[in-house]
């Protein structure tokens, strides 16, 4: 039989008081967290907990609801390219929260596994129960309190999370934890990163990554997969991803005129409800070898009418990466 669960994590601070959950029922949930860590190290221990609570059951299938696309991202598509590079990126620098993904590597071997994204917060009952607890656990942190652990899973032999040591499971003192933002009210303590100091491009994947770009492909090719990739409603719900593909510098004159800064069009992406768009591409041209100009038409729906608006976009390639740097949207008549 599947089992079923959220994991989710929590940062106070990112970095600051950190915890982590899973959850499948009001009996079956387990939490732990540190008293710094960062949001992403609270979402890959989560998985990492799980998988191990359920190793007395290999033979079962885990089916895990995850809200972090670079979770689901590290452990799905870059962790065999990170592990042939001996654990380092494209670029030559080493892959962040690398102890964590290592014992990820070691507890997925052999057992049956699939990744589902959910959007956070918005009231799926799973994914809102894990970060309940994710929560409370940085808040008991933060207060120095004590910290809820759960009940665990029927049968399972892990180790009390409240005493485990973190030397080896956590966060460690070499690992930079920038992976942050600034604190948000107590209504939201699922803290993501809103600034551009703050969104570190080492936390992700090189684009070389990029399941939307075929290898070897043209620099036209490369920024029309990922202005695809823009589109996809997962990915604008996912700061991360966002925060990789658009350029420190970017800016956008959308079709009200309004002008859009990086920040405020990745809490603008993150915040706005699903809906996916067609995509016509009109043209894309190398204007040098480090600059691409895109035109595209685009549909969707907007209160049960269509939309279709003129789009272009400008893209620059800095150390290897595509990155958009200007977009202008005009509602087609």
């Amino acid at each position: 039989m599947t089992i079923t669960a959220a994991a989710d994590g929590s940062a106070l601070g990112n970095p600051g008081p950190a915890g982590w959950a899973w959850y499948v029922d009001e009996t079956c949930w387990r939490a732990g967290g540190w008293p710094h860590g960062t949001n992403n190290q609270g979402e890959l221990m989560a998985v990492l907990d799980l998988f191990r609570s359920t190793a007395h059951l290999p033979e079962e299938p885990l089916r895990i609801l995850c809200d972090s696309q670079y979770v689901i991202n590290c452990i799905t598509k870059w962790m065999p390219g990170w592990k042939r590079k001996g654990w380092r990126k494209a670029d030559g620098k080493a892959v962040l929260n690398v102890e964590l993904l290592k014992d990820i590597d070691a507890a997925i071997v052999g057992r049956k596994y699939s990744f589902e994204w959910v959007k956070g917060h918005a009231g799926h009952d799973l994914n809102e129960a894990a970060d309940v607890r994710a929560r409370a656990v940085a808040t008991a942190y933060q207060n120095k309190t004590t910290v809820p652990s759960g009940p665990g899973f029927s049968g399972a032999t892990t180790a009390d999370p409240a005493n485990v040591d973190t030397a080896t499971t956590g966060p460690t003192a070499d690992e930079p934890t920038s992976t942050a933002a600034e604190e948000v009210p107590a209504a939201d303590q699922k803290v993501t990163a809103r600034s551009n100091d703050l969104l570190q491009d080492d936390l992700f994947s090189s684009l070389e990554d990029n399941p939307f770009a075929p290898e070897s492909a043209k620099p036209q090719d490369i920024v029309v997969a990922q202005e695809r990739e823009l589109l996809d409603p997962a990915v604008r719900a996912d700061i991360g991803r966002t925060g990789l593909l658009l350029h420190k510098n970017f800016e956008e004159i959308g079709a009200s005129g309004r002008l859009w800064s990086r920040d405020a069009m990745i809490t603008s992406l993150e915040a706005e409800a699903p809906g996916q768009m067609s995509f016509e591409l009109l043209s894309a041209e190398l204007l040098n070898p480090t600059t691409v100009l895109v035109t595209y038409r685009t549909q969707s729906r907007d209160q049960g009418r269509t939309v279709a608006a003129l789009r272009s976009s400008i893209w620059l390639q800095e150390a290897e990466q595509w990155r958009l740097r200007f977009h202008q949207g005009t509602v087609e008549a």
